[in-house]
Order: C-alpha cells, then sequence, then structure tokens
C-alpha cells in the first residue's frame, strides 16, 4: 500500500482538478483500511516534499478516530514515536504542526487509557528545550491537547505555570512568546477559584499586555487579537483572576482604542473589554477612579468619522457610545458630570462632529443618568433644542435622537417643557434630512404619549402634519411616522374623535399589504386601528371594526413575527372595546394565540459543519466528529418570536376577562399555557402570563 499511496499523495496534490479528484477518491477507498496508518507514518517521515508529509499527517488527523482501537501494540508504539521525531526534527513547521494535531487526537483516546504516560514528560522536556521550534510546537501542543484532555491538565498546572511565564517572556523567539500566548489562553476554562491559580494567572498578565503591545508595534494585530480574547475570559470567570491588574489592563485596552492608527478590529475588542469590565468589575472602577479616565476616551471617540469601507457597527464612535450607556446604567452618579462638561465643552465646537458627539452623549446617559439627568434637565435640553436647529445634519440627527431619548426616559419631568419642545419638533417634521425626520417621529411618539390634555392645543397641527406625512414618505418614515400617530391618539383619547375616521381609512391601506418589505408597515398600522379604538370607544367604533379584524386575521398567515405580535395586541384592544361582543371572535383568534404561545422557546442553533482544510484538504471526509475542522455555532435569540409569544399570552388575560363564560371551552388549555409560561424564562412572557393568570381570578 505505502508505493501506490505515495503516488496517490502526490497526485492529489497536483493543481489539475481531474487527477486530484480520482487521487481523492482512491485515497477515500485506502484510508478504510487500517493499514493506512502505517502506511500513512511511513511517508510522514520518509517523503521528500513537506507538502506531501503535511498531507500525510492531516490524513492520519482524519482517520486515525476510526482505525486506533484495530492497531496492535507494536502498531500504536510506532506511530506515537513516528509523531515525536516529525515534530522533533521535521523542518517544516507546517508539517510539525500537522503532526501535534496527530498527536492531540490520539492523546484523547491513548492517555486517559493509560498508553502514553511519557507524552506529558515530554512536553514539559520540549517546552524547556533550547531549540526554538521544539519549545514552539511544545506549546502548540499543550494548546492542542487543551481541546482533548483538558481536564488532565488540571493536576499539572502548578508545574506549567512557571514553563508558560518563561516561554510569554522569551527574549529571543517571538513565536515562542506567541505560542505561550495561546497556551494561557487555552487553560483559562479549566481554572478554579483556589488560590494557587488565581496568582497564577495574575500573574501572567503584565507579560500578556508586554507581548500585545510589541505585536501591535510589529502590525501583528491578529496576535494581540488574543489577549483580549484572554481578557474577556478573565474578567467573565467567577474567580477573581485579574486583581489590581484590572488596572493595566484597562490603560492598554484605552490606547488601543484611542489608536486611530490601528484597524477597527482590534479597537473594536478593546472597546469591548473596557464594556465588560464596566458591567463586572464597576467597583473596582469606581474604588481606583478608573470611570474619569474611561470616559475621557471614550466621550472623544463619539467624534471619530468611519472610514467608508467599515462595517457601521465597528465603528469606533457607535462602540464608544454603548461603552458610556453601560456606564451611565452601572455607575450614573459617577458618570453625568464629565459627560456634561465633555458635551458643554463640545458643543460650541467648530466641528460639526464634535456638536453631534456633544448631544449624542446626553442622549446616550439618559436612560442610566435618568435620576441624575432630571436635576439637569433644562440645561440639557437647552443644548439639545438648539442643535436641533444646527446647519449641520448630522448635529439635528443626533440632537432628534437624544430628544426621543429624554422623552422615553425623563418622565414625567420633560413633560413640563412641552411648550418649547413641541414646537421644536414640530418644525424638525419639515427637515430634509429622512434620517432626522425619523428620529424626530420617534422623538414626537415617546414624548406625546404621556401628554393627556396638555396635547390638546397642539393636536391640529400635529395630525395635520403627520397625516400629510404618511401620505407622502418612503416606507421607512411612514413607519415611524404611524408610531408618532398612535402616540397622539393615545394621549388625545376622545380628543382624537374628528381625526379617527382619516386615519383608520389610511390605515386600511395598509393592512391589506402583503410584500415581505411592507409587513412591518402592516404591523405599525394595526397597532395604531387599535390604538385610535381605544381611544375613541366603543360607541364610534364597534360598526367599522369588523374589516380590520378581517384584515388582521388574514395577516396572521403571513408568517411575519412582528405582525402577529401587533395583531395580538390589536386583539386584546378589541376585546377590551367590545366587551362579550367579541365572543363571536373567539373561534377565529383563540387558535392564533394559542399558536403563538406554542412556538419554540425563540432560541435557533444553527450548525455550520465546515470540512474544510487548510492548503486545499477538503475532500477526504473526517471519521472524528467532535475534533474535525472548528465548527461554526452560531445562537441567536429571536426576540421576535419572544415578543409575539407574550403578547399572544397578554391577549389570553383579556379574552378571558372580557367575555367572561363565553371563554369557558378555551380555558383549560389557557391554563395550561399560562401555567406554563408563568415560569418561562423570558421575562416579559412570564410577567403576561403572572397577569394574565390573575385577571382569571
Amino acid at each position: 500500500m505505502a508505493q501506490s499511496l505515495e503516488l496517490l499523495l502526490i497526485q492529489f496534490l497536483m493543481p489539475d482538478n481531474d487527477a486530484r479528484r480520482q487521487a481523492e477518491e482512491q485515497i477515500r477507498r485506502l484510508a478504510r483500511d487500517p493499514q493506512v496508518v502505517p502506511a500513512l507514518v511511513h511517508h510522514l517521515r520518509t517523503a521528500k516534499t513537506p507538502n506531501v508529509r503535511q498531507l500525510a499527517a492531516v490524513l492520519l488527523r482524519k482517520k486515525i478516530t476510526s482505525h486506533w482501537p484495530k492497531l496492535p501494540a507494536d502498531s500504536k508504539a510506532s506511530l506515537k514515536q513516528a509523531l515525536i521525531d516529525s515534530i522533533t526534527l521535521d523542518h517544516s513547521h507546517p508539517v510539525r504542526r500537522a503532526s501535534a494535531n496527530v498527536v492531540s487526537i490520539i492523546a484523547k483516546y491513548a492517555i486517559p487509557a493509560g498508553e502514553w504516560p511519557e507524552l506529558l514528560p515530554f512536553l514539559f522536556q520540549c517546552s524547556q528545550s533550547p531549540q526554538e521550534d521544539h519549545r514552539e510546537v511544545a506549546l502548540i501542543l499543550f494548546s492542542s491537547l487543551t481541546e482533548t484532555i483538558g481536564a488532565t491538565f488540571q493536576s499539572h498546572l502548578n508545574n506549567l505555570q512557571p514553563i508558560l511565564l518563561k516561554c510569554l517572556q522569551d527574549e529571543t523567539s517571538s513565536r515562542v512568546r506567541i505560542a505561550a500566548l495561546k497556551a494561557v489562553g487555552s487553560f483559562i476554562e479549566y481554572v478554579n477559584d483556589g488560590g494557587d491559580i488565581v496568582k497564577m494567572f495574575r500573574d501572567f498578565v503584565p507579560s500578556i499586555l508586554n507581548i500585545s503591545r510589541q505585536c501591535l508595534a510589529n502590525g501583528e494585530e491578529d496576535v494581540a487579537s488574543i489577549a483580549f480574547e484572554i481578557f474577556d475570559e478573565l474578567i467573565e470567570s467567577p474567580a477573581p483572576l485579574l486583581g489590581d491588574s484590572v488596572r493595566s489592563i484597562v490603560q492598554f485596552s484605552l490606547e488601543v482604542s484611542a489608536n486611530q492608527d490601528l484597524e477597527i478590529n482590534i479597537r473594536q475588542q478593546a472597546i469591548q473589554i473596557i464594556s465588560w469590565l464596566v458591567k463586572f468589575k464597576a467597583s473596582f472602577l469606581k474604588k481606583h477612579k478608573l470611570v474619569v479616565p474611561i470616559l475621557q476616551v471614550m466621550c472623544p471617540l463619539l467624534t471619530e468619522t468611519a472610514n467608508e469601507d467599515e462595517d457601521s457597527d465597528l465603528a469606533a464612535d457607535r462602540s464608544a457610545a454603548e461603552v458610556i450607556d453601560t456606564m451611565a446604567i452601572n455607575l450614573p452618579r459617577h458618570v453625568l458630570a464629565p459627560v456634561l462638561e465633555f458635551a458643554s465643552l463640545s458643543f460650541h465646537h467648530i466641528n460639526p462632529k464634535y456638536r453631534e458627539a456633544a448631544v449624542t452623549s446626553l442622549g446616550v446617559i439618559s436612560e442610566g443618568c435618568c435620576e441624575h439627568l432630571k436635576d439637569k434637565l433644562e440645561d440639557c435640553l437647552k443644548i439639545v433644542l438648539e442643535a436641533l436647529k444646527d446647519q449641520e445634519q448630522m448635529v439635528r440627527g443626533a440632537a432628534s435622537f437624544a430628544l426621543g431619548q429624554f422623552a422615553e426616559h425623563l418622565q414625567p419631568e420633560i413633560l413640563s417643557h412641552y411648550a418649547s419642545v413641541l414646537p421644536c419638533i414640530l418644525n424638525a417634521l419639515e427637515d430634509p434630512s429622512d434620517e432626522v425626520k425619523e428620529k424626530s417621529y420617534y422623538a414626537l411618539a415617546a414624548f406625546c404619549e404621556d401628554m393627556g390634555e396638555d396635547i390638546l392645543p397642539y393636536l391640529e397641527p400635529l395630525i395635520c402634519r403627520l397625516v400629510m406625512s404618511l401620505q407622502s414618505s418612503p416606507r421607512n418614515l411612514q413607519e415611524t411616522c404611524m408610531s408618532a400617530i398612535g402616540s397622539v391618539a393615545a394621549a388625545a383619547e376622545q380628543a382624537f374623535t374628528p381625526y379617527a375616521e382619516k386615519v383608520l381609512e389610511m390605515m386600511k391601506g395598509f393592512m391589506v399589504l402583503i410584500n415581505d418589505e411592507d409587513l412591518c408597515a402592516r404591523a405599525r398600522a394595526t397597532e395604531v386601528v387599535g390604538i385610535v379604538a381605544m381611544a375613541v370607544g366603543r360607541a364610534r367604533i364597534e360598526a367599522i371594526l369588523p374589516p380590520f379584524i378581517e384584515a388582521s386575521i388574514s395577516g396572521f398567515g403571513l408568517d411575519y413575527s412582528e405582525l402577529r405580535e401587533y395583531t395580538h395586541g390589536f386583539f386584546s384592544n378589541v376585546a377590551e372595546i367590545l366587551g362579550d361582543s367579541f365572543t363571536q371572535y373567539l373561534p377565529h383568534v383563540v387558535p392564533l394565540v394559542f399558536s403563538s404561545c406554542n412556538l419554540d422557546d425563540g432560541s435557533a442553533v444553527d450548525i455550520d459543519d465546515a470540512d474544510s482544510i487548510e492548503n486545499g484538504f477538503g475532500g477526504v471526509s473526517s471519521d472524528d466528529d467532535v475534533n474535525d475542522e472548528p465548527r461554526v455555532r452560531n445562537i441567536s435569540v429571536r426576540t421576535g418570536v419572544l415578543d409575539e409569544k407574550a403578547a399572544a399570552t397578554q391577549a389570553i388575560g383579556f379574552f378571558a376577562l372580557h367575555t367572561k363564560s363565553a371563554y369557558a371551552p378555551y380555558l383549560e388549555e389557557s391554563l395550561k399555557i399560562l401555567i406554563r409560561h408563568s415560569g418561562y424564562f423570558h421575562e416579559d412572557v412570564r410577567l403576561q402570563a403572572v397577569i394574565s393568570l390573575k385577571r382569571k381570578q
């Protein structure tokens, strides 16, 4: 087999696709025979070209899992020795690395079975070798072995610590320092909160920082990225692994965050470390007076302009805003003064990015600092309302965003300023920029919802402006415009009656849309009809409701979670308005509610089992499912589905409350759902279940 396999390995590496496919098929057939192992070992050690030796190691890694138990003891011994020789004697780094990967797979089975007791002593010896290649490959193996026998290392961590620390500080080899950095990262998940282990990782931090600075200076940002991944793990670990090193990590992260010469990805990682520290180590930041130094970097980052080729989600100004928001939530009393100082100084800057940053910073802290900001509301409003008239669109957009944040989070105090705020919002609705208009609709919606009768003097101009905008705006503006109409209707109540017919007629046009890109607008329209109906009351609305109810039921089949969510809200409103007259609709709407309540838990797991191999070795499948090429596991919580379930759970309570005995046929299933949802993992679903159960009592 050895001779024919050598020719196939060479053929596999040819650029000719047909020849390659033929070789791949024949290798696949040969690989079913356990004798392929000694044949591959032979080529791993004797093939003249590194590519063939590397391919032999890759194929060994992919096939050894199924063949290892069938190999006689002498073949196992030969294989282990050949791998050790390859790791220590081969002149090709890719070959040594590929051989190390095979060792990692074999160790998963051999070490627990006591079949390779000499491996770890060999690695300890290698890691202290005078040869750079030996030290590097030992560290690489330490890293890869944690994936297969990580728990085995726990009893060796005390012996490993001085070795890793020495390698982190290796003065003669950056390759060894980098391999040591990766090894430290691979061991983190196996630490506990024992005093020795905690001290061990704290001792690593200065060296990790030194390596990272050297790598950044040399343009090796991908290596410095590993350091931030390590810090991320250290911060989130339940063991107190950081200690006083938090200060130096903050300093380094701020240096990287502020350095515009670096790639945005590495800066983003640094900013994220600051965010994690704020979330998990807020008391430490406060105690060691690090809040102001962080804000002195984050606030100016708001003034940065992203490059056109950069992902806007990674832009430094956006990331910095998120950090400031997190700081305001976790450290409100310590954040307000520095941010107010920054806003006051930047607002009169000649550069519009600074003026934009000034009002953005005020909007960003309004949720976390709400109680403290209320005392400064007049001064902050003065800045924001003046910015709403700025000649630069970016400043006006930021001002309308900030105003919306104020309206949402600074209730009820901001309502007393309606005389100055509402005229400014009305003017902003005329802005030539769609971005400013959209944010102004949001601000208007948040501001008006709780105004009550104070809105009445502005009702006519507001509705005229909103109706006109709804008729002439692009779809995205129509959606936010409808939200504003709903808020105005909720505040005006009966006073909205003269405008109800016109608004409802417009909503009818949206509630028949079926294209995917229009379904969000349809959802908003459904919500607005429910709000308007609640505002004007049963006497004026009951006769005209049927076509809207029919449209809502038909929309349920469009498979759009947000539309179903708002539809359930609409049904709840209609049940409250019609009372026992809603009974006629129960056979149609209750099954829809049950359907939403019985959806899965809202999490989707997508597994991409990529089987590609570097250098084009992708066609040969692996027997080792766990340790094949790295898998990508994307887990996303489908919040839309969860919101839908919450709205459906709420609807059950409204239906039962307002239709009374007519709801009896659905009671048993409803109780099962509500009891199940009362212990649900998602807070909104759980809350609505508890409220609905109380309504049914």
